[in-house]
């Protein structure tokens, strides 16, 4: 669809002062001095004082100011103006030095003239990409020279199932786009009833898209949980690790790639 951007983009405006307001996202908690990065994503990123990071799709910044108070140089990049106006407003409340570009991640090579140490996404993002390739090449682009890339996603697995995690009623991995009417994914969110416009990609693809463009892989795996509430049929078996009910440790939930540019 050519006009998936505007699509997209219109359904994330309208998302940004629901998620705000929502327990979901704790926002209470960044702003008392906890990291809203789950546990897993900074034992990926390791020691990141001093470091330069791009964090792409970083929505309206928490996991952005959270990097910035690991002491890292922060860039976050969204395409929602909503959503880059709320983070500026939200690291300058918190004192936070946190650099913002607002544009489409495809875009961004034409407005950026630097390169960094590592370059980081998370929880829910590929699926809004209609092309990886260029994806891959974006971020082949903006990464030093033996620059990370890191990311943490949602397993393409479990968007094969219906609500009930009984049935399969979508494919591992399809080319073609899914379009929707649906609701955002925190709370009663009754009013944020939007088209959207998503793929998905099996494992394959990513992994695929990154080396042919010289990012090497040097660590994938798999996770039987997530660190958020995402579904209302998931049960928190320890501190900040969800699973589904019925189905725990039989689907993996979330993966992790970490690569490095050649």
């Amino acid at each position: 669809m050519e006009n998936y951007l505007e699509i997209n983009k219109a359904a994330w405006n309208n998302r940004v002062n629901i998620h705000i307001e929502s327990e979901f996202y704790e926002l209470t908690r960044l702003i008392n001095g906890e990291l809203s990065l789950p546990s897993l994503d900074i034992k990926l990123l390791g020691n990141i004082k001093g470091k330069s990071i791009l964090h792409l799709q970083c929505h309206f910044g928490m996991d952005t100011i959270s990097l910035a108070k690991l002491g890292a140089n922060v860039t976050g990049v969204d395409f929602s103006e909503k959503a880059i106006a709320k983070a500026k407003e939200l690291s300058n409340q918190l004192q936070a030095e946190v650099s913002y570009i607002c544009c489409d991640i495809c875009s961004l090579p034409d407005m950026i003239n630097e390169q960094f140490d590592i370059i980081y996404t998370s929880y829910g993002v590929i699926n809004w990409l209609p092309d990886l390739d260029r994806w891959g090449k974006v971020i082949s682009a903006l990464l030093k020279p033996s620059g990370r890339f890191i990311m943490v996603e949602f397993h393409p697995i479990l968007w094969m199932f219906d609500e009930t995690f009984q049935n399969i009623l979508y494919s591992y991995s399809r080319k073609e786009p899914y379009i929707t009417e649906e609701s955002t994914y925190v709370g009663d969110a009754s009013e944020a009833v939007d088209k959207v416009v998503t793929w998905n990609y099996g494992l394959s693809e990513p992994i695929n898209s990154l080396t042919k463009n010289g990012i090497h892989i040097e660590g994938m795996e798999e996770y039987y949980y997530s660190p958020v509430n995402l579904f209302s049929s998931m049960i928190e078996i320890e501190k900040d690790k969800f699973q589904i009910e019925g189905q725990e440790n039989k689907i993996p939930i979330t993966y992790s790639l970490i690569g490095k540019k050649l």
